[in-house]
């Protein structure tokens, strides 16, 4: 078989219904905009391979006809992955600019094909505006690509790349020669190495895209392994991470770590008289009261219950007094409406120092466990401190 335009159009677009099928089926189990960006990435390759099937068959249809909705189909496919990258990244989704540049596009191509025609001026317009196409998709990836856990969004931002310098070869080379073929079918050097070689882009961008998606899910099961799902917060696993990262900064840079142990007291009357779903409302409010009082570099995490745990890095014992101070106050000024009635809460803290020669944070949390235990049996609604 002849490896001409036709041929290789053939191929693309089996290539291209397969990868959509692989897409649509072979993937589940996703959240809601992974899934969605997956399957709109489908069936922009289904547009993609009924723009190269009409391709592969342009000797049995009209050309103005395989010229105008081949050109309505690739281009909506580029339309749709923008949208569906930018979903599965969960970026802004760009729906206006994805459809005026498809727009742009194919009123230019029309224009140099049955007003004016003129085939270089035609692949120059339909050029430029795929590279805008391409330079939205880089601008979705440019961050993470700087990020080692999202290795997936390099792998894509180089295709796009590829696919830009593929499209500047093109034009260079057709405005170079000194008899440029008048169609995307004329038998030509410069036309099947563009076809072969655009081709191969669906096929690494899908493979991107399914590695993007392994990213997300990944990054999925990290997060529920370490954040409690009713507050968002870190559980004791992400607490015990964080700690250890917090340790060995502070041993590289001399500097100590505040801990403070949270409780609220009597919260087992709130769950008794209300209900635990109540409770849950009054632990959600608390961590929010927590969070308003913290610094860029604080973190707060759940350990059990109503009791919390804030690491405060590269604090003296007074301003650490100082933010249990502020919480503790934030928190009583705080009122519940609870079932219709007002309801206070208050909490008690203990706090410690965590020098950055300890071995791990075990021996702080144990000093401010001790310490709000004191604050406990002092009355509640306090702070104190452990000086051990």
């Amino acid at each position: 078989m002849q490896l001409n335009v036709e041929t290789l159009s053939l191929i693309n677009g089996c290539q291209a219904l397969v990868l959509a099928l692989m897409l649509w089926f072979g993937t589940h189990d996703a959240s809601r905009h992974a899934m969605n960006g997956l399957r709109l990435r489908a069936v922009a390759l289904l547009l993609e391979s009924g723009g190269d099937l009409m391709l592969a068959f342009a000797a049995k249809m009209s050309p103005m006809y395989v010229l105008l909705l081949g050109n309505t189909l690739n281009l909506s496919a580029q339309a749709l992955t923008i949208v569906a990258l930018r979903m599965l990244l969960q970026r802004s989704l760009r729906w206006r600019e994805a459809i005026l540049l498809g727009i742009g596009a194919w009123a230019g191509v029309t224009y140099l094909s049955v007003v004016h025609p003129n085939y270089l001026w035609r692949v120059l317009w339909g050029s430029f505006f795929l590279v805008c196409n391409s330079s939205l998709n880089i601008a979705a990836l440019w961050g993470g690509c700087r990020k080692r856990e999202t290795r997936a969004q390099c792998l894509l931002l180089w295709t796009y790349v590829l696919a830009i310098s593929l499209l500047v070869w093109r034009n260079v080379w057709l405005w170079t020669l000194a008899t440029p073929p008048q169609g995307i079918t004329a038998p030509s050097q410069v036309n099947s190495i563009y076809v072969l070689l655009f081709g191969i882009q669906p096929l690494l961008a899908s493979i991107g895209f399914l590695l993007l998606y392994n990213e997300i899910l990944q990054r999925g099961l990290y997060d529920l392994a370490r954040i409690d799902p009713l507050t968002g917060v870190s559980n004791r696993l992400g607490l015990l991470e964080a700690s250890e990262t917090l340790l060995a900064r502070a041993r590289r840079k001399h500097e100590s770590i505040g801990v403070l142990l949270i409780d609220a007291d009597h919260f087992k009357s709130v769950n008794d008289r209300f209900g635990h779903d109540d409770g849950d409302r009054v632990l959600l409010e608390l961590v929010a009261n927590i969070r308003r009082m913290l610094r860029a570099g604080d973190m707060v995490g759940r350990v059990g219950g109503e009791e919390f745990l804030v690491l405060s890095p590269a604090v003296k014992e007074a301003d650490l007094l100082a933010l249990a101070e502020r919480i503790r106050a934030a928190v009583e000024r705080s009122r519940f409406s609870i079932s219709g009635e007002r309801y206070h809460l208050t909490v008690s803290i203990g706090a410690a120092i965590a020098d950055g020669h300890e071995a791990d944070m075990m021996a702080a949390r144990r000093r401010a466990d001790i310490a709000l235990y004191e604050a406990k049996r002092a009355g509640r609604n306090c702070v104190m401190i452990s000086t051990h």
